[in-house]
């Protein structure tokens, strides 16, 4: 298979607390990837390093063939991997509609600058895709409303409508179901497995066991900052190291 991000012995301190210890992990094409592991073990840690919002101590990380260690964060973004985060990022005072035009257009033109009185909200090509990828996400009928208005549910599902819109090559979600009732979240995870988003590469940052299972191809465990496992979800169930590590006793390493 071939892969489209590689994270070779990435380490990561901050003062005396070794977040991340010489992490390899690679993930493939196509695949749906889950990154799990208790309170504290370095998940968001190990996304902020593949996004350019940290510089590892040392390592590598390689995506679609290209270094990324020290690349600017929007620019690793306009190369096609995107996050989602696991608050919510829109904005409030604009439509659905207007929130998915932003990332679309700034995908395009390569900035995020925008003049919200200017011409550019009405580019026909842009809005006409824009409605589309609200359809997506069943968003449609609420396209004029504000977006703070929205239950944390559809905020979430804005919020991924944002992330496709940009044409992603790697989406990463850190926690895409924190805070939602189990409705919300069964629905999450269908949105997730139809449509556009079932063949998209994606990363999963995830607490809830049952959104894992659902969705996972393949899953790798960080306890102290340091994956002890990698494996399919059936292998990880039956992993003794993963066991221990959500037990807390023993030697983690």
């Amino acid at each position: 298979m071939t892969n489209i991000l590689e994270i070779k012995g990435v380490n990561k301190t901050f003062g005396g607390l070794h977040a991340l210890r010489d992490v390899n992990l690679e993930i493939y094409e196509g695949e749906t990837h889950a990154i799990i592991g208790p309170n504290g073990a370095g998940k968001s840690t190990l996304l902020n390093c593949c996004i350019g919002k940290l510089i590892p101590d040392d390592g590598s990380v390689t995506f679609n063939g290209n270094n990324m260690i020290g690349v600017d964060a929007h620019d690793i973004n306009h190369a096609g991997m995107v996050r989602v985060f696991q608050t919510p990022e829109i904005f409030p005072e604009l439509s659905l509609l207007e929130n998915v035009l932003i990332p679309a257009l700034a995908k395009r033109d390569g900035t995020f600058k925008f003049n919200p009185f200017g011409d550019i909200f009405n580019e026909k090509e842009i809005r006409e895709e824009a409605m589309a990828t609200l359809a997506e996400f069943g968003l449609e009928g609420f396209s004029e409303d504000h977006a703070g208005s929205m239950s944390r549910g559809n905020k979430r599902r804005l919020e991924l409508a944002m992330g496709l819109i940009q044409k992603p090559k790697l989406l990463l979600l850190d926690e895409p179901t924190a805070g939602m009732a189990r409705l919300d979240t069964n629905n999450t995870i269908d949105l997730l497995k139809t449509g556009k988003m079932r063949e998209m590469t994606k990363v999963i940052i995830e607490h809830d066991m049952h959104v894992v299972f659902s969705l996972a191809d393949r899953i790798s465990v960080l306890a102290r900052g340091h994956i002890i496992a990698t494996g399919s979800p059936e292998e990880i169930k039956n992993d003794p190291k993963v066991k221990e590590a959500y037990l807390g006793e023993g030697d983690h390493e």
